[in-house]
C-alpha cells in the first residue's frame, strides 16, 4: 500500500512539522503515529517522505529521508465541466481529479440552471476546490488538480481557441473521440455539457470538434471522466 499523502506548502528542512488542519487530520482523524511513514507534498510536483517522530493533537513531526520531484505532464488535461445540480457536482470533481485532470473549469452553460450571484459563485468554487484538494491527496498526486473560476460561454470559447486540441462531447456527433490524433504538448480541453445538453448556439460558438464516446449517453457527472480516461489511456497511461 502506498504512503498516505498530506499537503505542506514548504518542504525545506530535515524535520518537517505538519500542523494546522492538515496536521490535526493526520494525527487525530487518521491516527498516524510515531514510526509510520508518510509523504508530504506541496501539490506542485515536489514531495518529501519520512517517518513520523512525534505525534500530538496539533499535528506530526516527520524526519525526512527521501525527497523527489515529479515533472508536470507535457500535455495538460483541462476539463470544462458544466455546473451539475446537487451531489453530482461533487462526484464529477472527485472522479476527474482521481483520473488525472490537471484543471477543472466550471462552466455556467445555458442549461445549467445556475444563478450566478457573487456569493453563490464564491461558495461554489470554494466547494469545488475543497473536493479537488481532498481527492488529489486521496489519489496520491504530487501535482494537485486545480479549479478555475466559474466561466461564461465566451470565456470557454477563448479557452478552446488557445488549446492544442479542443473537443466537445455531444451525443449527436459522428466523430469518435478515440479516432483523434493527440498533441505531444499543450492543452487538451474536453467540454462536458449540462444534463439538458449543449445548445446549438453554444456549439456554434466553440471552435472545437464535436465527438462521441460510444453508443450510450452518459450523465454530465460521468461523461468527463470517461473521456479523460479514454485520452489518458493513449498518452500518460501507455
Amino acid at each position: 500500500m502506498g504512503l498516505a499523502v498530506f499537503y505542506l506548502p514548504e518542504l525545506d528542512g530535515s524535520d518537517l512539522v505538519l500542523d494546522g488542519a492538515e496536521g490535526r487530520h493526520a494525527a487525530v482523524v487518521r491516527r498516524i503515529g510515531p514510526g509510520e511513514r508518510i509523504r508530504l507534498t506541496d501539490g506542485r510536483g515536489s514531495f518529501a517522505e519520512g517517518a513520523v517522530t512525534a505525534s500530538s493533537k496539533t499535528g506530526l513531526t516527520v524526519a525526512v529521508d527521501h525527497r523527489g520531484r515529479v515533472e508536470p505532464a507535457a500535455v495538460r488535461l483541462v476539463v470544462v465541466q458544466a455546473l451539475p445540480k446537487g451531489e453530482r457536482a461533487e462526484l464529477a470533481v472527485e472522479m476527474l481529479t482521481e483520473v488525472g485532470a490537471d484543471l477543472i473549469v466550471p462552466w455556467n452553460a445555458d442549461r445549467s440552471q445556475f444563478r450566478a450571484n457573487p456569493e453563490r459563485v464564491a461558495k461554489t468554487r470554494t466547494r469545488w476546490q475543497s473536493w479537488a484538494f481532498e481527492s488529489s491527496k486521496q489519489s496520491r498526486r504530487s501535482w494537485f488538480c486545480e479549479v478555475a473560476p466559474i466561466a461564461s460561454t465566451p470565456e470557454i470559447a477563448k479557452l478552446l481557441t488557445d488549446a492544442a486540441l479542443a473537443v466537445v462531447l455531444h451525443e449527436e456527433a459522428s466523430t469518435p473521440l478515440a479516432s483523434l490524433d493527440l498533441p505531444v504538448t499543450g492543452d487538451v480541453v474536453i467540454v462536458v455539457g449540462p444534463e439538458g445538453g449543449i445548445t446549438p448556439a453554444e456549439l456554434d460558438t466553440f471552435s472545437a470538434t464535436p465527438v462521441r464516446l460510444g453508443e450510450t449517453v452518459l450523465r454530465t457527472s460521468t461523461a468527463g471522466v470517461a473521456a479523460a480516461a479514454a485520452l489518458l489511456s493513449r498518452s500518460r497511461w501507455s
